[in-house]
């Protein structure tokens, strides 16, 4: 049952993963959005401490029954690391490992090692993961950058203002950008009245994915960090009137705004967003 929910989402790829759902391994039963680009099962903190075995148990059975997922393990330093990949080793369905509290490029290299060079995804969530982020970005094994904020604040006793957070998000913006990945994932909104405004503002430091625990909060992700629709006709005629001049480029602002017509395309076209259309 899981297994089938799960895999009637509509694909999007990970680069350009929007939303990012975050499933307690022991209640993956109870996951019945489709609208999440990638699901998460989570091994970690949404597990009870004395039911950790009893959650690898459950992730093994819903790959092995067909299903496929990332999956969040428990951080290097805890024994849980090694006992969550000796669980995944042969499974067929791991999209890809989510490194909870990740602070140095090694945690990442050797969790890939383990699973013969698995795509990873740190989370940082701590002051030394945020100084060390470009070492993270530029290390075997990682494909995309995520923020932990909860555990951030925890650590750093900073806010949840938007102003409070310009710097991380910023830091793992420009760290993804050295290491050639895809725009880095934001992490939870603290409330769902702040969702929009939390994942617009993310949004406008260069993150271009969040984490959510509540499956509705999946499509407000996704609408808003998915070009509009006028955005999108804006790029179609860009791109047209281009053409139309023989491919001559004019002036100096020609170049960048081509570049920001074609880059909405691509993500239309990912994210199935029609010109004109009141749907994201």
């Amino acid at each position: 049952m899981a297994a089938a929910a799960l895999g009637r989402r509509r694909w999007v790829p990970p680069d350009l993963a929007r939303s990012w759902l975050l499933v307690p391994a022991t209640a993956i039963e109870g996951c019945q959005s489709a609208d999440a680009d990638q699901v998460i099962l989570d091994l970690e903190d949404g597990v009870d401490p004395g039911k950790k075995e009893a959650a690898r148990q459950a992730v093994a059975t819903f790959l092995a029954d067909g299903g496929a997922a990332w999956v969040r393990i428990n951080p290097r330093s805890t024994s849980h690391w090694r006992r969550d990949l000796e669980s995944l080793r042969d499974a067929t369905g791991v999209k890809g490992i989510v490194l909870a509290k990740t602070e140095s490029p090694d945690e990442v290299s050797e969790t890939s090692d383990m699973l013969e060079g698995v795509r990873v995804i740190p989370l940082i969530e701590s002051a030394v993961g945020i100084e060390s982020s470009i070492a993270i970005a530029t290390t075997r094994g990682s494909f995309r950058l995520a923020f932990g904020s909860g555990d951030y604040r925890r650590d750093t006793g900073t806010g949840s203002s938007d102003m409070a957070l310009v710097y991380p998000r910023s830091r793992l913006v420009t760290a993804s950008r050295i290491g050639n990945l895809s725009g880095p994932i934001d992490g939870p909104a603290t409330s769902r009245s702040r969702l929009e405004s939390e994942t617009r503002s993310a949004q406008d430091l260069g993150m271009t994915g969040k984490l959510c625990v509540r499956p509705l909060d999946a499509l407000t992700i996704n609408s808003a960090l998915s070009p509009t629709p006028v955005e999108v006709a804006w790029a179609d005629d860009v791109l047209a009137e281009f053409d139309e001049s023989g491919g001559v480029v004019r002036d100096g602002s020609d170049p960048p705004r081509l570049g920001r017509a074609a880059k909405i395309q691509r993500l239309a076209s990912a994210y199935q967003v029609i010109p004109g259309s009141d749907s994201p």
